[in-house]
């Protein structure tokens, strides 16, 4: 992104971040803390974290659950020091894949690092929706609530 000098974000940096194909490994502890502060705020639909520590646990966690992810940015804009990214991640499980799309809000500190990560995804139609008999029950469920 900006690297560890202090630099301010780019949107490259952002493009970089948030782009991890199938097949390729994910970053290193060492990549995410030249971008994430020490005390970087993470919350996503399924979880929140407070501290690098339990944000590289979170990351390192979806790896080991899935056999495999990918990430592809979207759109993105950064203001100041508030960027907004919209993605698309893949995650495959035990033969099924599963895509969540979504948009994250991260702020910056002083240094250009990331004190704030906050996730916004659907989780329930793309966890269940593949899944065999939840999958017909969970699309019902969302039109009981929609139409």
């Amino acid at each position: 992104m900006s690297g560890t000098d202090g630099a301010a974000p780019t949107i490259e940096g952002l493009r970089t971040l948030f782009t991890k194909p199938y097949g390729a490994p994910g970053p290193t502890a060492e990549q995410w803390r030249a971008v994430y502060a020490e005390n970087v705020h993470f919350q996503d639909p399924t979880q929140e974290r407070h501290g690098i520590e339990s944000y590289l646990a979170a990351q390192e966690g979806l790896l080991r659950r899935c056999d495999d992810v990918y990430l592809v940015p979207g759109a993105i804009a950064l203001t100041g020091d508030t960027a907004f990214v919209e993605w698309e991640m893949g995650l495959k499980i035990r033969g099924i894949e599963f895509i969540y799309p979504g948009a994250t809000r991260l702020h910056f500190n002083a240094e250009g690092r990331i004190d704030n990560h906050r996730d916004y995804f659907d989780f329930v139609l793309p966890t269940f929706g593949p899944v065999p008999l939840l999958g017909g029950f969970t699309r019902w469920l969302y039109r009981r609530f929609v139409d």
